[in-house]
């Protein structure tokens, strides 16, 4: 059975540190872009999947930050992380995530994976909804498994390393160009017009490239 996260507490309350000079702001390459046409019509307008036009689905937002639905689910009715683009309610509805949702699902699934207490989570994430997401490109996330510590600069890092604080990090903008590109490959919605938008994949377009050359 798969870990829903809600373990018991452990260590202090999570102290976010928030270093507001030399902050950096990281414009990173936009690898995924989705066709604004269904499949066979001609594509009159792209976008990445970062774009406030597009939302994705439970299954899919489960797929890119490699968690199962059961977690999803239980982190969005217990408040930990909802959907910002449209929830479950009311009850015919489907949730929706925005990307930047998704790259806070990586995250937290990270911290968990790390031993990180769901106490200690919340207020993390509390912290990175507030935060600008071009600050989210620049950050690193240290943790001593008691503390989670934001870092803007190199120097940062390796001063926590150095005081022995610092345990392990994940560098936010790597994890956005993963998931980027993770999910310029899966479908998405339109939040304005509902088009369920059909990701690109290179390796789907090379097979059927030697399919039609058999």
């Amino acid at each position: 059975m798969s870990s829903t996260g809600d373990d018991t507490a452990v260590g202090g309350r999570c102290a976010v540190h928030m270093p507001r000079t030399a902050r950096t702001v990281t414009d990173l390459p936009r690898m995924g872009r989705f066709p604004a046409v269904q499949p066979g019509q001609p594509a009159i307008e792209r976008l990445a999947p970062t774009s406030e036009l597009l939302g994705f689905r439970g299954p899919t937002a489960c797929a890119a930050a490699g968690i199962t639905y059961r977690q999803l689910d239980y982190w969005a009715r217990t408040g930990l992380l909802e959907p910002s683009v449209r929830t479950a309610y009311p009850s015919t509805s489907q949730r929706l995530y925005s990307f930047r949702d998704i790259l806070l699902l990586k995250i937290v699934k990270r911290l968990l994976d790390a031993g990180v207490s769901l106490q200690n989570i919340r207020v993390a994430v509390a912290h990175l909804q507030a935060a600008d997401q071009g600050d989210l490109a620049g950050m690193t996330l240290m943790c001593d498994g008691a503390t989670v510590y934001e870092c803007t600069t190199p120097q940062q890092v390796v001063d926590l390393l150095k005081s022995g604080q610092g345990v392990f990090g994940i560098a936010v903008g790597a994890v956005w160009q993963e998931l980027e590109l993770t999910l310029g490959r899966l479908h998405a919605e339109r939040t304005d017009t509902g088009e369920t938008l059909v990701g690109h994949d290179p390796a789907d377009e090379l097979a059927q490239r030697r399919n039609r050359a058999v």
